[in-house]
């Protein structure tokens, strides 16, 4: 699948209706997700044919991109089960691609081992240190990677933690993205804001070359 196809599919996705902020619930813009996704499967064979989750999937976009491009299979994982509904709601929209092409099971919390974690994680500004306590899971569950959006100021931070806390065996910025926040809650004073994000791989100490 052709990026822009692959983010024409995102984009008729629904998103929050009512976004919850202790939640830190923004939207995964087609944009960014379609190039994430199509990156970690282009540059790294990190998603066709592979066991993938989606921490934090939210209304589920990452892991639908997932499964249009041939993940074996795609667990979708959220706390929040209005999230999880729009996102079984969204699966079911692309019933054609998705169905034919792996399986989206929801559930509430980490199984078994996967091969690719991919995430959008809340970035820390409601409750400190949300962003990492998300890594840190990620990197117990994943076998071949992790892919994951956090706020460039963080970059040293970031790196640091997931080197010498997380098992880590590489940590790599492989590009950096501009998030657009939409005006969601009622203290947001500006139509949209701007966000540096870096899009980073990690690679579990215990992947096989």
């Amino acid at each position: 699948m052709k990026l822009k196809e692959l983010e024409g599919h995102l984009g008729s996705l629904d998103q929050f209706p009512n976004p919850k902020i202790e939640l830190e619930q923004y939207p995964t813009g087609p944009h960014i997700a379609s190039r994430m996704l199509f990156l970690a499967e282009n540059s790294y064979d990190d998603v066709s044919n592979k066991v993938v989750a989606d921490f934090g999937c939210g209304c589920g976009t990452l892991g639908i991109a997932a499964a249009l491009l041939s993940a074996e299979h795609v667990l979708s994982i959220d706390i929040d089960p209005e999230s999880l509904e729009i996102a079984s709601l969204n699966a079911e929209e692309l019933e054609s691609p998705v169905k034919k092409k792996a399986i989206i099971i929801l559930v509430l919390s980490p199984g078994p081992i996967v091969d690719t974690v991919i995430m959008n994680p809340p970035f820390g500004t409601r409750k400190k240190g949300a962003d990492l306590e998300f890594l840190s899971a990620a990197m117990k569950v994943a076998s071949q990677a992790v892919y994951s959006l956090h706020k460039t100021s963080t970059r040293d931070h970031v790196k640091r933690a997931a080197l010498r806390d997380f098992n880590a065996r590489s940590a790599e910025v492989l590009c950096e993205l501009r998030y657009d926040v939409p005006k969601l809650y009622k203290f947001h004073k500006k139509k949209e804001v701007d966000i540096a994000v870096d899009l980073w791989r990690f690679e579990p100490a215990n992947h096989q070359s």
